[in-house]
C-alpha cells in the first residue's frame, strides 16, 4: 500500500501489507527489516533507521536494505535520517515475539522540514533460519474461525497436510502422517506436554484447549524441517505467544463459547512499566443437564495468566501460567442401556494439569539477546473403569443401573502424576559477516509417580486371546534429560542464504545420546519467487508411561524421524502468498508390539483408552511418509480473507514383522478452505470446508468376536478397508454492537452444515454383540459472545 501526501507536506510512503509469517520465538523478541528506496525506485544507501527509545539502529546498505534485530515485543516508532536532511518519525510499528516485521520505505522526492511516515499493517516474513513449512496465525483468526470452537488445535487442523484424529470430539493434530504423540507445544517459552482438557499420559490431544483464544497474540506452526532449537518431537512445533495486558488502564471482557463461560481482566503494573492479564473459564453444560448422551456431562475449569515487567531498557521479565481441571463420567444410563457399547462400561475421570514459567530477557548492546527460562509443569490423573460385561454371576433382569455399576469389577485404574522442570538459556548473536548465530542449552528433571492397574489385562483387538498383559505398575522415580544446540544462518551469495547446525540430546533414563544435524538453504529466483530446501534429523523419547509399563520396555531407545523438505514460495502480491512443497519423512526405531507383529505406536495416540496402548515393546519399527502440499493464502484487505490448501500423501508404517502397511493416519488426499467476509462494520461471516480421504481400518474376525463377545481383528486383513471420505462444512456469522459505549460481539453458527454422518471408528458393540460403525458429530448449532469493558 502506498500513501500519498498533499504537495505542501511531502510524506514518505510505506509499502505495507500483511502476508503470512512464520517464525521461531526463542528470545522473546522480534525484528524489523526492509528496504529504503528513493522516489524513483532506486535503492537509498546510507539512510539511518532507529527504533525510538532503544539502542537499535541500522544504516541501509548499497541495496537499500536494513535490519533492526531483536527488538522486544511492543509498539515502536521508527526514526529515519536521510543524509543532509532532518530526521522524521513513523507512526506505530508493532513488533511481535518471534516475528520479522517488514517495513519498506519510499522516500519523497522533495526534502521538507516536516515529514512523517505512516505505517499501516506490516508485512510478516519468515526469519532466515526457517526455510520451509511454517505458518503464522493471528490470535483473532483462532477465535473467529468457523468450526474451530476457539481452539488453537482445531484451527491448526485446517493447515496443509494436517488432519484430525479419530473423532470430531477430540482435537488431536495429525501432521504429515505422524502420530499426535509427536507434536511439541510451547506457550510463552514454556514447554507443555499437553495443552488440552481430558488428557492422559499416553496421548497429546483432548477435547478442547486449555488456552483462552482471546489471550492468544500469535501462533507459529512448523510442520517439518524446523531448526535446531526445538527439542524432542518428530513431527511439528506449535508455538504460542499470549497477549500482554493493557499498560494504561484496568479493563476486561466477558466471554461465552465452546470453552465455557468466562471473564478476562487486565491492567498496568507500576505506571505502565509492566502489565498483567488473566482469564478464567468454566464449562456450563452441567447447569442444564447431567447427561449429554453418553452417561454424563464434562465439567472443566481453566485459568490462563501472564505478568510482564520492564526492569530496564535492556531487561524484561515475564511469568505465565496455564491450568486446567476436568471431571467426567461416561457409561450406562437409561437411554443407552442394552444398545450402545458405552453402556457396558462405567468410566470416571478427574484430571488436573498446570504449567508455570518465568523468563528473563536481556539485550546485550545492539548485537545480542539472551533469554533465561525456568518452567515447571505438573499433571495428575485419577481414572477408573468398571466393566459391566464381567459381572458374575449374571445379574437378574430389572437390576438398577446403580446396582449394576456397583457389582461390576474394576478393570482399569490410573492414579498417576508427572512433573517436569526445565532450566534453559538461549542466546542469539548477530555477528556481521558471520550472520546470525543461535546457541542454547537446557536441563530437564522429570518426577514420575505411576499407579496403573489392569488386573484382567487388556482385550486389545489384535490378540485372539482375551485378557492379555495384566498390569500392576506402582513406581515412583526421577529421570533427567539435557541438551545443547548451535545454529548459524548467513548469506553466502547475493541470492543464497544457508542455515546449518545441530543439537545434542542426552536421555538419561534410556542411557542414550543422540546428535541431530539440521541444514537448509533459500535461493531467491526473483523478488517474488524463492526455492527452499531443508533437512533434519529429529529424535524423541517414548513417553515414560510406555517405558515403565513392562520390564521389556526399558530397552527402548529414542526413535528417529528424518525430514527432507523442498518447495517454491511465491509472493504474488503484498497480500497473497502461494507455496508448493514436497516432503519425505523416514522413521526408524519406533516402538512396536512384541506380541502383535503388525502393531506400531506410530498408529496410536488419538484415544482415551490408555489400557489398550500398554503392552511389551521393542524399538524395531520403521516407516515412511511422503507427500506434496499446495497452499494459497489471501490476507484480509478491505472485505475478505481466505486460505486454501490441497495435500496428497502416502503414510506407511511397519510393526515387528517389517511389513509396511497403510498407517492409521494415512489420508491420501486432504483439502481445506477457510475464509471470511466483512459486509460492514457490524456484520462478518466465516466459512470452513474440510475434505479427507477415508482412513484405513481392519475388519473383525466375526466368528471369533461373536464367540468371545469382544472385537477381534482379522489379522490376515490388516488395514485392508477404508472408511468413507470425510466431508464437513461449518458456518459462522458475527454481529457487533455497542453496549454502554463498549463493543459487544455476538456470534452464531452451524457445525457440519450438511449433517453428513462421517466415519469415526469401527467397533464391536458388546451390548448387542455385533460390529458397527461409530459416526461423528452431526449438525450442531453454536452460539457465543464477547463483551469488552
Amino acid at each position: 500500500m502506498s500513501l500519498t501526501a498533499p504537495a505542501y507536506r511531502p510524506i514518505a510512503t510505506l509499502c505495507a501489507c500483511t502476508c503470512l509469517a512464520f517464525a521461531q520465538d526463542i528470545t522473546g523478541s522480534g525484528t524489523v527489516t526492509g528496504f529504503v528506496k528513493g522516489s524513483g525506485g532506486t535503492p537509498a544507501s546510507g539512510v539511518r533507521i532507529c527504533a525510538v527509545g532503544t539502542p537499535r539502529c541500522a544504516t541501509t546498505s548499497d541495496s537499500g536494505g536494513y535490519r533492526l534485530p531483536e527488538l522486544r515485543s511492543g509498539s515502536y516508532q521508527l526514526e529515519i535520517t536521510v543524509p543532509a536532511q532532518q530526521a522524521f518519525r513513523s507512526s506505530t510499528v508493532e513488533v511481535r515475539a518471534g516475528v520479522e516485521t517488514t517495513v519498506d520505505i519510499e522516500l519523497p522526492q522533495l526534502a521538507a522540514s516536516q515529514q512523517t511516515l505512516t505505517v499501516s499493517e506490516t508485512v510478516y516474513v519468515a526469519p532466515e533460519e526457517v526455510k520451509n513449512s511454517g505458518y503464522l496465525i493471528p490470535g483473532k483468526e483462532v477465535w473467529s474461525l468457523a468450526g474451530a470452537n476457539q481452539d488453537v488445535s482445531r484451527y491448526v487442523q485446517t493447515l496443509p497436510g494436517v488432519a484430525l484424529g479419530s473423532d470430531d470430539f477430540r482435537n488431536d493434530i495429525i501432521v504429515r502422517g505422524g502420530s499426535p504423540l509427536e507434536n511439541l507445544f510451547i506457550i510463552d517459552n514454556i514447554e507443555i506436554p499437553n495443552i488440552n482438557n481430558f488428557a492422559n499420559f499416553a496421548s497429546a490431544g483432548g477435547t478442547n484447549s486449555l488456552l483462552d483464544a482471546q489471550l492468544i497474540q500469535d501462533v507459529t506452526f512448523l510442520s517439518g524441517g524446523y531448526p535446531a532449537p526445538f527439542v524432542n518431537r518428530t513431527s511439528s512445533v506449535l508455538q504460542i505467544t499470549q497477549k500482554e495486558g493493557d499498560r494504561q488502564r484496568l479493563g476486561g471482557r466477558l466471554t461465552l463459547g465452546s470453552g465455557g463461560l468466562g471473564g478476562i481482566l487486565e491492567g498496568p503494573v507500576n505506571k505502565g512499566k509492566g502489565s498483567w492479564i488473566a482469564s478464567f473459564r468454566r464449562s456450563f453444560l452441567d447447569a442444564f443437564t447431567d447427561d449429554v448422551g453418553f452417561g454424563g456431562v464434562p465439567i472443566t475449569y481453566t485459568f490462563n495468566g501472564k505478568v510482564l515487567y520492564d526492569l530496564t531498557s535492556r531487561d524484561r521479565i515475564w511469568a505465565a501460567n496455564i491450568t486446567g481441571v476436568d471431571d467426567i463420567r461416561l457409561g450406562l444410563n437409561d437411554e443407552n442401556r442394552g444398545k450402545e457399547e458405552i453402556s457396558t462400561l462405567d468410566i470416571r475421570y478427574r484430571g488436573w494439569r498446570s504449567a508455570t514459567g518465568f523468563n528473563w530477557q536481556h539485550l546485550f548492546g545492539v548485537r545480542a539477546v539472551g533469554l533465561l527460562g525456568i518452567t515447571t509443569s505438573q499433571a495428575r490423573v485419577n481414572q477408573q473403569v468398571r466393566d459391566l460385561v464381567r459381572i458374575t454371576p449374571p445379574p437378574p433382569p430389572g437390576t438398577s443401573n446403580e446396582d449394576l455399576i456397583a457389582m461390576a469389577p474394576v478393570i482399569f485404574k490410573d492414579k498417576s502424576g508427572e512433573n517436569e522442570t526445565t532450566f534453559k538459556y538461549d542466546l542469539t548473536l548477530f555477528a556481521g559477516r558471520a550472520g546470525k548465530i543461535q546457541t542454547g542449552a537446557n536441563f530437564k528433571i522429570f518426577r514420575l509417580n505411576y499407579l496403573v492397574q489392569s488386573p484382567f489385562g487388556s482385550d486389545v483387538p489384535f490378540s485372539p486371546v482375551p485378557d492379555v498383559n495384566p498390569l500392576d505398575l506402582q513406581r515412583k522415580f526421577r529421570a533427567y534429560q539435557n541438551s545443547a544446540y548451535f545454529q548459524s544462518t548467513m548469506d553466502v551469495a547475493k541470492r543464497l542464504n544457508i542455515t546449518w547446525g545441530g543439537r545434542f540430546d542426552n536421555y538419561q533414563y534410556l542411557g542414550a545420546t543422540r546428535f541431530s544435524p539440521r541444514a537448509g538453504l533459500s535461493y531467491r529466483l526473483s523478488q517474488k519467487l524463492a526455492w527452499k530446501l531443508s533437512y533434519g534429523q529429529y529424535f524423541q523419547q517414548p513417553f515414560f508411561l510406555f517405558v515403565s509399563a513392562f520390564p521389556q520396555n526399558r530397552g527402548l531407545i529414542p526413535w528417529r524421524a528424518e525430514h527432507f523438505v523442498t518447495g517454491f514460495h511465491y509472493t504474488a502480491s503484498p497480500t497473497l502468498r502461494i507455496t508448493l512443497e514436497a516432503y519425505q519423512k523416514n522413521y526408524r526405531d519406533y516402538p512396536v508390539a512384541l506380541q502383535f507383529a503388525s502393531v506400531s505406536l506410530a498408529n496410536v495416540g488419538d484415544t482415551f483408552a490408555v489400557s489398550d496402548l500398554l503392552f511389551p515393546l521393542a524399538s524395531a519399527g520403521r516407516g515412511r511418509v511422503r507427500g506434496i502440499e499446495l497452499f494459497l493464502e489471501k490476507k484480509f484487505t478491505n472485505k475478505w480473507f481466505g486460505q486454501a490448501n490441497l495435500a496428497f500423501s502416502q503414510a506407511r508404517q511397519a510393526g515387528l514383522d517389517g511389513i509396511r502397511r497403510p498407517a492409521s493416519f494415512d489420508y491420501p488426499v486432504i483439502a481445506n478452505f477457510t475464509g471470511g467476509y466483512r459486509f460492514n462494520s457490524k456484520w462478518e461471516a466465516g466459512l470452513r470446508v474440510s475434505y479427507l480421504d477415508g482412513r484405513p481400518y481392519t475388519p473383525f474376525d466375526e466368528k471369533t468376536s461373536l464367540a468371545q463377545r469382544r472385537g477381534v481383528f482379522d489379522l490376515t486383513r490388516i488395514a485392508e478397508l477404508r472408511a468413507l471420505d470425510y466431508f464437513r462444512v461449518d458456518f459462522r456469522v458475527d454481529r457487533s454492537f455497542i453496549v454502554r459505549d463498549k463493543p459487544l460481539i455476538v456470534f452464531a453458527g452451524i457445525q457440519n452444515l450438511t449433517n453428513r454422518k462421517n466415519f469415526s471408528s469401527y467397533l464391536w458393540n458388546r451390548a448387542t454383540n455385533r460390529p458397527e460403525i461409530n459416526e461423528q458429530l452431526g449438525l450442531f448449532p453454536i452460539i457465543g459472545l464477547d463483551w469488552r469493558f
